[in-house]
């Protein structure tokens, strides 16, 4: 039985710990590197469709004469998957493991990008992205909790968001990729496709990685009962800086799921995460999927290629600072805190902009107000609904609950495609964007039922949950709390 953990800097040996408390207490090292850029390649992939999709939709509704609705379920279907996706992988990586779901997921993501490119028709293009859908969906419970998993309780918000962080590459690449096509004369019926099939690359480019990467080794020693493998591994993606035999804690049972909705406490972290991630959805993915129609009505002489010369400084100018601070301050700042912060920013740009009908008919004005909220959009509930819910389930049921926060924020964004453009017919540009800001009123209240996990180990945060007592400080800005280690 496992008694010591090595400290190969001095050869000496302290007290036996668990899988847990080694984990909390280690460096970041190049795994987490690898991890990051492995991990952030789902997401990449989300930020790419998430800005591609509306072009292709104006092209295919002129291509093939949709409709209205026709064109919504186009632009639609892939965050329709990702609801079901997010739900239904979230529950198979705590069942089955975290490293199964996590190759599956990139794979789908690829057929699905493939398949859309290819498609003859509407329904086959919504069929298609569907598929895509199920896998981006299946993506963010699995690569949120391994890397929540893998990381030091210091950094955890940090290594986390940098994971996410790869949505502003995705970003700014899906403009640069639509201005190159449409300047460059290649004919719009060709164009959309090469702009879906793109989509296939950054999953198919790290298939391969994720095959090779370890499980988690908190389900493996909590859940499977697997305490040498676990350390094992620990030890071979620390490189030998922490070289350990663990302990075994006691094993968890998986909750059977109606267990988990019975639970008042566990409902209330759904209730938190996932009513806080689909007012969030709402409000986000209805606005940017309609950005290019939103800025139509800004300026109606606007030629497309305009239209993604301002979408693109909008992202870098505002959203690409957004995300860089997020992960340079959400461990001080506090996760929920941030938040609740980025909420209440959000909801008075679009009261604003509601508000003073000159700021919605004056380019200049509209793009600085509406990129601020951009900015606190990344640097607030953006980043912070994909982080907290890797962080406060307990593990054996992590993936779940995260799955389920992201599955019904999903549906969330679903919604707002379907709404926000009904709304700009029947109630114009600043009737949608006061209800944008009442959705992020929402959101902040809601936030409200969630606890701090910033500065507290995951197992800390779950047995507060529980109603134990912690064994380390829940505010991030205490003395007590433990300073970042750097990076690498």
């Amino acid at each position: 039985m496992a008694t010591e953990q090595e400290i190969p800097q001095t050869g000496l040996a302290a007290p036996s710990r668990s899988v847990d408390e080694l984990l909390d207490d280690a460096p970041t090292s190049p795994f987490h590197r690898r991890a990051i850029v492995i991990s952030g390649m789902g997401f990449f992939t989300d930020a790419y469709d998430l800005f591609i999709i509306g072009i292709v939709a104006s092209i295919v509704t002129t291509q093939w004469n949709l409709s209205t609705i026709e064109t919504s379920w186009v632009s639609g279907a892939a965050i329709l998957g990702a609801f079901v996706g997010a739900t239904v992988f979230g529950r198979v990586a705590d069942v089955l493991g975290r490293k199964t779901v996590y190759t599956t997921v990139a794979v789908i993501m690829v057929v699905g990008a493939l398949a859309s490119a290819a498609a003859p028709n509407f329904l086959s293009l919504v069929a298609a992205r569907f598929v895509l859908g199920l896998g981006i969906g299946g993506d963010y419970p699995v690569s949120a909790v391994l890397m929540s998993e893998y990381a030091n309780r210091a950094q955890r918000g940090r290594l986390v968001g940098l994971v996410f962080s790869m949505q502003a590459v995705g970003l700014v690449v899906g403009p640069l990729v639509g201005v190159a096509l449409l300047s460059s004369g290649v004919a719009p019926n060709w164009a959309w496709r090469v702009m879906l099939g793109l989509g296939a690359l950054p999953a198919g480019a790290v298939i391969y990685l994720r095959t090779k990467m370890p499980e988690s080794p908190r389900f493996q020693a909590t859940v499977r009962g697997r305490v040498e493998q676990a350390a094992r591994e620990l030890t071979d993606f620390s490189r030998g800086v922490v070289s350990a035999r663990a302990f075994a804690a006691p094993a968890r049972r998986l909750m059977k799921l109606r267990e988990f909705v019975a639970d008042p406490q566990m409902l209330l972290l759904v209730l938190g995460t996932a009513g806080s991630w689909f007012l969030f959805d709402y409000a986000y993915y209805g606005n940017t999927i309609s950005l290019p129609s939103i800025l139509l009505q800004v300026s109606p002489s606007a030629t497309v290629e305009t239209k993604l010369w301002l979408t693109l400084a909008i992202f870098v100018v505002f959203a690409v600072p957004g995300y860089a601070l997020a992960v340079w301050r959400i461990d001080r700042i506090g996760h929920r805190r941030l938040q609740s912060i980025g909420f209440v920013v959000m909801a008075l740009c679009f009261f604003i902009l509601g508000a003073v009908p000159a700021l919605t008919s004056s380019v200049a004005p509209f793009i600085a107000i509406f990129g601020f909220s951009y900015l606190f959009t990344e640097f607030g509930p953006n980043t912070t609904t994909f982080v907290m819910p890797s962080e406060v389930f307990p593990v054996e049921m992590r993936a779940t609950g995260h799955g389920l926060a992201a599955g019904i924020g999903k549906f969330g964004a679903f919604v707002g495609v379907f709404l926000v453009p009904q709304l700009e017919t029947h109630v114009g540009l600043r009737g949608m964007l006061l209800v944008a800001g009442g959705a992020a009123v929402a959101g902040s209240l809601v936030t409200r039922l969630l606890p701090e996990p910033a500065g507290q180990s995951l197992d800390d945060v779950a047995r507060t949950q529980r109603g134990a007592r912690p064994t380390t400080t829940s505010d991030p800005n205490s003395k007590d709390s433990p300073a970042p280690a750097a990076l690498g």
